[in-house]
């Protein structure tokens, strides 16, 4: 089968301290509620396929921070599955979205959204016993209101988080401290239809200065003081500046920062060792909190503090990341390779309802392969057509393999 995409996979760390030759770091910090509070989100976004194939990007990486979560679940021995369970059942790993897949919110039918996000869910409680309470559509081009209703309030989802809104709506909304809303998907149905809502200042990024990938240009926390460029103090200030401006747009002393983007934790001790040392450091300052955290922390923090939000009606659509840039083109791209997904989609059904009334095969010819084609099919650089073409090509092979 295919791959339960974990963007946004969130580690926290449950060891409380942790050691260097010349000290100790203090990162049990929890909510302070008389100060802003800095909720550090690891993740990483892995798509499904852009560049390369999902398989290529599988095997070509290391696979265990890749997004293919069930692949690489697949592939375990009965011990490491054991302490991944312990890690979920203690809430230091937590899965949010939870489908195979970070779905398109405009080219796909609802139904084929419904059903990659059911399919993987259901992988889920099955090995896990857990439901995702967090939605996290992050880097679709653009968000319907239909996300909000059926694949946020309708599927349990306490909060949805996303990425990419019209430049000028952003512009707009950090200037009314509105990123954060009340967002209702159907006019009809009222609050039944709502959820909490809220867009990232800048993308799904960390605040320019605090990317840590080993490659990275952001300075390193260097607390050594028999070594050169001593910065601890610079670091903490840095820390504190980024912090208070999020906090200047937002309507809590709760923000939120992404630690993380695309394809990252390729090394994640360069990462980990760096907020570390943030952490410990920036309460030892005392301005600020920082503390590592969830999107489901997160989301109870902001319920807790009972404010009022905005209420969002309608969709972020059309997105332009800058003037005269429009993310529209591809509602068309590659036209062929839609009329096959929605072609397919309609024989996934018919076959649904015909092994329902027959009963499944347990082996032999059974829905799962087109299942698992059809939910890596609405990936946002998929139905799309955002991908190259040899990627393009392999979309279609597995539309085929399953038919």
């Amino acid at each position: 089968m295919g791959a339960v995409e974990l963007i946004g996979v969130v580690l926290f760390l449950g060891v409380l301290c942790a050691e260097s030759k010349y000290m100790v770091y203090n990162t049990s910090a929890g909510i302070d509620a008389g100060k802003i509070n800095v909720h550090l989100v690891p993740h990483t976004h892995d798509d499904v396929g852009w560049l390369k194939t999902v398989d290529q990007y599988y095997v070509g990486s290391n696979n265990s921070i890749q997004a293919f979560f069930q692949r690489w679940w697949n592939d375990q021995s009965e011990l490491t599955q054991s302490i991944v369970k312990k890690l979920v059942n203690s809430g230091q790993l937590e899965f949010i979205n939870g489908g195979m897949c970070m779905h398109d919110e405009a080219v796909p039918h609802y139904i084929d959204m419904i059903d990659q996000t059911t399919l993987g869910h259901r992988f889920l409680k099955e090995e896990f016993g857990v439901t995702p309470r967090i939605g996290w559509q992050i880097d679709p081009f653009g968000h319907s209101a239909v996300q909000a209703y059926l694949l946020g309030a309708e599927v349990g989802f306490d909060s949805f988080f996303f990425g990419r809104i019209d430049y000028q709506d952003r512009i707009k909304r950090k200037k009314e401290k509105s990123l954060e809303v009340i967002w209702r998907g159907s006019k009809s149905l009222g609050s039944s239809a709502q959820i909490f809502a809220g867009a990232f200042p800048e993308n799904y990024e960390p605040p320019p200065g605090f990317y840590f990938e080993v490659n990275a240009d952001s300075p390193v926390v260097q607390d050594n003081v028999n070594l050169f460029d001593y910065n601890v103090q610079d670091r903490v200030n840095d820390f504190v500046a980024a912090a208070i401006a999020q906090a200047n747009i937002t309507r809590t002393n709760h923000i939120m920062w992404t630690m993380g983007t695309d394809f990252r934790y390729q090394y994640a001790h360069t990462w980990y060792r760096n907020m570390d040392k943030l952490i410990h450091y920036v309460n030892k300052d005392g301005r600020v909190n920082a503390l590592y955290s969830t999107p489901s922390i997160y989301t109870d923090a902001k319920y807790a503090t009972s404010k009022s939000w905005p209420l969002k009606i309608e969709d972020y659509f059309p997105y332009a990341d800058r003037a005269n840039a429009y993310w529209t083109g591809y509602f068309t791209s590659r036209p062929a390779l839609k009329f096959y997904v929605r072609k397919m989609s309609g024989y996934y059904l018919a076959a649904r309802q015909l092994e329902f009334f027959k009963g499944r095969n347990d082996s032999g010819p059974n829905t799962d392969s087109l299942a698992d084609a059809m939910a890596i099919a609405q990936h946002h650089d998929a139905v799309t057509g955002t991908e190259k073409q040899h990627v393009a090509n392999d979309y279609a092979k597995r539309l085929s393999i399953g038919y």
